[in-house]
């Protein structure tokens, strides 16, 4: 059945880029981040070739991805890190989901669920080594590894995880970087030296971004996120080799003749210059086009790009194609790779002023996702 509108979703490009960005790691392990629907392009289906393309373990943010993945079918190690309380933790241990903690009142609370259901909890413990964000503050980072090491005594919970977060591994020569990795060693000296490491416990700290840059930061393990997608982590040194795996594409719904001078949309922020065909494209800001791409975004419609003519509404917004030819049901590109001359995630990015993963996260519901091998 034909949708207005679809993402096309390119598994084979998701397989290449995890291989690209595993080469890079240079034998580290590599956990794919999969957090927010894969980013936008289809939890189950984009994990599985994630997998494929040679990660061994997955990331979520919350619990409930986790579970999500479960169900449908992902066998493989997964550890979410975002845990608010009152949380499915039962739920989570039963289904071998790993979890991260970074105080002592969050390490209870799942030691609890590990006693209810008879299931060792596989803890990650997180430092804030300079983000200020999720994290143990080193201050407190002596009494996290110290009540962790008491339930594990208990028989509780496993360290299996010592991680941190970069601020700013996105903006090479920053000088947050050194400052960081200098934290998290302090925090893995701490935890040796409490006999919370060892062996068996994965240290990991480096995103995409330090991934192409950071050798020094590769640890045992590397948490790709945006890069698994084909979007470059640090567009101004270029795409890496990824290739871009979302293309985004909408079907003409109607096409009109109007005179010149005539006000289009809301707030009639665009006025026809001369007479003109107008095309309506059935996906709007419900859908996660942003609204402030009206008149600044651009589209590829019977083999020209165009801008988007007029305030982009709820389920729509409409394009000026001048004398050109455009029938119901012609498709429209929004973004893709760039092979037919599109713009891609990257242009729409830095034109309306955010970052690519906001343009492809934002892809709503209503937008399905058809996957190509």
């Amino acid at each position: 059945m034909a949708t207005p509108a679809e993402a096309r979703v390119d598994l084979a490009a998701v397989r290449q880029n995890v291989a690209l960005l595993k080469e890079l790691a240079g034998g580290a392990e590599v956990m794919g981040a999969v957090k927010a629907d894969a980013y936008g392009h289809g939890l189950v289906p984009t994990s599985e070739a994630v997998l494929q393309g040679g990660a061994s373990r997955l990331g979520t943010a919350f619990i409930s991805e986790a579970l999500a993945l479960r169900a449908g079918g992902v066998t493989a190690p997964i550890l979410s890190w975002l845990i608010t309380p009152g949380e499915p933790l039962d739920e989570a241990l039963t289904h071998d989901v790993e979890l991260s903690a970074a105080d002592v009142r969050l390490l209870d609370e799942i030691a609890a669920a590990a006693r209810r259901t008879g299931r060792t909890a596989l803890m990650h413990l997180e430092a804030d080594t300079g983000m200020s964000r999720g994290g143990s503050p080193l201050a407190a980072w002596p009494r996290l590894l110290a009540r962790a090491l008491e339930l594990r005594a208990e028989g509780v919970i496993e360290i299996v995880g010592l991680w941190s977060h970069f601020a700013c591994a996105d903006i090479p020569g920053h000088p947050s970087i050194a400052r960081q990795l200098e934290a998290y060693e302090t925090a893995l000296k701490l935890a040796e030296q409490a006999g919370a490491a060892g062996s068996h416990v994965i240290r990991h700290l480096s995103n995409s971004a330090a991934i192409v840059t950071l050798p020094e930061a590769r640890y045992d393990l590397v948490r790709p996120g945006i890069a698994m997608y084909g979007l470059s982590p640090i567009p101004e040194l270029g795409d890496f080799g990824l290739r871009q795996a979302m293309t985004l594409v909408a079907r003409i719904g109607l096409v009109k003749r109007v005179a010149e001078g005539s006000g289009v949309s809301y707030g009639h922020l665009y006025t026809t210059e001369r007479e003109t065909t107008l095309g309506l494209v059935p996906i709007g800001y419900a859908d996660g086009i942003l609204r402030h791409a009206t008149g600044r975004a651009e589209v590829l419609a019977g083999g020209r790009r165009r801008l988007v003519a007029g305030r982009v509404c709820m389920d729509q917004f409409m394009i000026d194609m001048g004398d050109d030819p455009l029938a119901a049901g012609d498709e429209v590109v929004l973004f893709g790779p760039g092979d037919g001359g599109e713009p891609t995630v990257q242009e729409w990015a830095d034109t309306l002023g955010t970052i690519t993963h906001e343009i492809v996260t934002r892809i709503g519901s209503r937008v399905p996702r058809v996957y190509g091998q």
